[in-house]
């Protein structure tokens, strides 16, 4: 091969607050040859994700932290450049958590093929990837949303809690979403057929959501934790279930995350809350792509991708999903195919 140099994105430093530019470094490296049974894959486009910077503190988590100077690793979509497998070929397009780089050398169980004829690539890091699953499982499996029943997403126009509204609406709920913006409301309302909306930002928000569930609140998708979630609280229904996915609004703290104190309503309203992540339902994910996929080729749920070019903007992309900038699944695209076939 010609190939001499990649680039490849590293943690230069343990964000305290909001993360900046200078917490990453980009590093010029030597383009490895695949051993026996490794492939050489090429990124096409990289997911970035709100749970990434938990990983970028040096605590006790569901998942080990990133470790300094080294290459961050999340979510890619990639073309098969060089293959010493049998399962792989040149020009195969893959899905993995795999290195913030341009090339990458991975195993056989790192990667599985995705066939780009029947869905855009970039739907196997977004609607039918993590964040997909993730609002099914957690809706599914923890909301258990019955048909007239009221559910609420917070982080509605994002990546999963898009996604989470539409199965709701598709289980035959009443759905009503939490965003940031007067853009994101029109989306959900108009674009996703959610059956209100409402802005947090506004002063009237706690009114606003109040007037929109005027039967309470069965289910809660909590993706962002804070002060929008306090409002939440208040309006729980007996029996209500609270999935518990994302605390964004806590991601960038300084300090210590402070609210109101919910056991009593708790167990005034017989309430039920538990916290996941996408891994506890590893063994069952089948289930939920084959879900997935024929609920998207029914035209049942639909799907919004900000994608940001250039390998060299990854940072950039990553911060404005703590500003609100995103509307559905946050990507980057690194690259045009060279061999496969999108």
């Amino acid at each position: 091969m010609t190939l001499v140099k990649l680039q490849e994105i590293h943690l230069a430093n343990r964000p305290k607050g909001m993360p900046s530019k200078e917490d990453f470094n980009f590093v010029e490296s030597s383009i490895p040859s695949p051993n026996e049974n490794e492939i050489l894959v090429r990124t096409l486009y990289l997911s970035v994700d709100p749970y990434m910077r938990g990983r970028m503190q040096d605590s006790k988590s569901y998942i080990a932290p990133f470790e300094l100077n080294k290459v961050i690793v999340g979510g890619v979509v990639a073309e098969v450049v060089e293959s010493r497998s049998d399962a792989f070929k040149q020009g195969d397009v893959v899905v993995g958590n795999l290195s913030w780089a341009e090339y990458t050398v991975a195993t056989e169980k790192e990667i599985r093929k995705v066939d780009p004829a029947l869905a855009p690539v970039t739907t196997h890091l977004g609607i039918l990837g993590m964040p997909g699953l993730t609002a099914y499982f957690g809706l599914l499996d923890i909301g258990k949303p019955k048909e007239g029943e009221t559910v609420v997403v917070s982080g509605a126009a994002g990546a999963v809690g898009s996604v989470v509204g539409q199965i709701a609406k598709i289980k035959g709920a009443k759905v009503v979403g939490i965003a940031g913006s007067d853009a994101k409301i029109d989306y959900l309302l108009n674009e996703l057929g959610f059956d209100a909306a409402v802005n947090y930002k506004k002063e009237s928000f706690w009114d606003d959501l109040s007037n929109a569930v005027p039967n309470g609140v069965d289910i809660y998708f909590d993706n962002v934790g804070g002060d929008v979630s306090d409002a939440v609280f208040t309006l729980l229904n007996r029996h209500a279930r609270i999935a518990l996915c994302g605390a964004i609004s806590s991601y960038n703290s300084d300090g210590k995350d402070t609210g109101p104190r919910i056991q009593s309503a708790m167990i005034k309203t017989s309430t039920l809350m538990k916290g996941f992540t996408i891994g506890d339902y590893a063994a069952d994910f089948s289930v939920g792509a084959t879900d997935l996929g024929k609920w998207l080729q029914q035209g049942k749920l639909k799907y919004e991708e900000t994608i940001v070019e250039g390998f060299e903007n990854t940072p950039e992309a990553f911060l404005g999903l703590f500003k609100g900038t995103n509307l559905g699944k946050q990507l980057v695209k690194v690259a045009d195919p060279e061999y496969a076939k999108l």
